[in-house]
């Protein structure tokens, strides 16, 4: 499976981390006990507003293992041609690199892996 694993677009790996990093977000939110739309909502956003990825990819980058940081780093790479005015390119990029990484690691079956990223990378204080 692993080689089929980098033969996926870097965009798709994107695409599918998105939603796995939403639905780490939507669990945790349920779990902490917020239940209006409302507030479940203005929450979520504090997770995946790409300065907020950004910020938490910071948390992860040194325990990532060569593998993991190569698909980081290829989402990074992806030539962006629209970035949100709420972010920097910098920022943009790092968000989309973290999205791919974790594609990359819901593809490979890694779900222990990826609830032990989230909870680096979003430690509840």
């Amino acid at each position: 499976m692993e080689n089929k694993l980098n033969t996926y677009s870097t965009y798709a790996l994107a695409y599918l981390g998105d939603s796995v990093l939403e639905i780490c977000v939507r669990e945790r939110l349920v779990l902490l006990g917020y239940s209006s739309s409302s507030s479940l909502n203005k929450h979520a956003l504090e997770y995946v507003r790409a300065s907020a990825q950004a910020e938490a990819v910071k948390r992860i980058l040194p325990i990532l293992s060569e593998e993991e940081n190569a698909v980081f780093h290829r989402g990074r790479n992806i030539g962006h041609t629209n970035t949100p005015k709420s972010a920097t390119v910098a920022e943009y990029r790092a968000a989309t690199g973290m999205e791919a990484l974790f594609g990359y690691l819901h593809l490979a079956g890694q779900k222990e892996r990826i609830a032990e990223l989230f909870a680096l990378a979003y430690p509840i204080e």
